[in-house]
């Protein structure tokens, strides 16, 4: 057993003060990824400062209309939460689709952004794997890679990210709190996680020591039909093959407003500008949906064994247009 240190903070402050930007140093929320990784010997953390104590528990509704979420909200609380659920269904959706209600009454919001790949190539430290040993090389690419990315992948690095809640958070345009030794910032939510290029070690573009603080959703998608749609390999407690967050707006058979962001697909959440910038303005139709889709997916390189992952999430996506494209505009 290794050793390690073990801070139980109680404020932000005291929080990155523990931290203090170490390499081996990592937040404690939940524990529901982290702890699975550390028996499996991947993460060896020297220090663990737990954050379950912080006053970042709750939500709240800012005057703006804005709804913050603390980073230690837990996902079933957050699914259950009255705002969340009448003003962004899309996201109720994305985090009752994730896990087991076990899991999700112990995964934090904050943990949930911060979780990592499923590859079993990351988690078997026998096996080469960039992301966990920058320089092995990938064992995935030339092995069993069924579950991994069609999308914006390397040479160095095609795993996905097995987050639900962060497709649909990229679809709200959420932006992310983060708190460091520099002060705080926020960082929209498309633009947290990273693509592998050829630093794949590197998730997201937290700087060393950050810690999230919180989740904000905005007024501008608050109300519009939402949904989240998500292909498995089993009804419950599976990750996502392929998935698709939607926003809608529809008025007299025009797409005023989209946003859509792909899951399973890359290695991070995939928003789908290309297929946002084809419909707004345009028709509400099933061949203006399918066109736009495919423009979207039109980049795509599958690999031996994932090629099926591109049609599955045409005919996904395209549902979940058609489908929202009839739906009442929330009061």
């Amino acid at each position: 057993m290794k050793p390690f240190r073990y801070v139980r903070a109680r404020t932000v402050e005291e929080a990155t003060a523990a931290h203090g930007g170490r390499p081996d140093a990592r937040y404690l929320g939940g524990g529901t990824n982290l702890v699975d990784l550390m028996k499996l010997g991947v993460e060896q953390p020297g220090t663990l400062v737990a954050v379950q104590d912080l006053p970042l528990d709750t939500v709240e509704e800012l005057p703006d209309g804005s709804l913050r979420v603390g980073a230690t909200v837990s996902n079933s609380d957050l699914a259950a939460h009255p705002l969340a659920r009448g003003r962004y269904p899309v996201l109720s959706q994305a985090l009752l689709a994730g896990a087991s209600g076990q899991l999700r009454n112990m995964a934090t919001t904050g943990g949930n952004l911060l979780q990592r790949t499923r590859c079993p190539y990351f988690q078997d430290t026998g096996k080469p794997c960039n992301k966990r040993e920058p320089g092995s090389g990938c064992g995935a690419r030339d092995g069993v890679h069924r579950d991994h990315a069609v999308l914006g992948h390397s040479p160095q690095c095609i795993a996905t990210h097995p987050s639900d809640m962060a497709v649909a958070l990229a679809a709200l345009d959420a932006q992310v709190e983060l708190h460091g030794s520099a002060g705080a910032r926020t960082l929209p939510a498309a633009d947290f996680h990273r693509l592998p290029g050829d630093r794949p070690e590197r998730d997201t573009e937290i700087e060393p020591g950050e810690l999230i603080t919180g989740v904000l959703l905005p007024p501008t998608t608050a109300g519009l039909p939402s949904a989240y749609r998500k292909a498995r390999d089993r009804a419950s407690y599976a990750f996502a093959l392929a998935s698709v967050a939607v926003v809608l707006d529809v008025r007299d058979g025009v797409v005023r407003d989209v946003r859509i962001a792909f899951g399973g697909l890359a290695h991070r959440p995939w928003r789908a500008l290309r297929a946002e910038q084809a419909l707004v303005n345009g028709p509400a139709t099933d061949d203006a949906f399918r066109r736009a889709v495919d423009a979207e997916l039109a980049d795509a390189a599958p690999l031996r064994d994932n090629a099926f992952k591109v049609p599955l999430a045409r005919n996904v996506a395209c549902d979940v247009l058609r489908r929202l494209a009839g739906a009442p505009t929330a009061s």
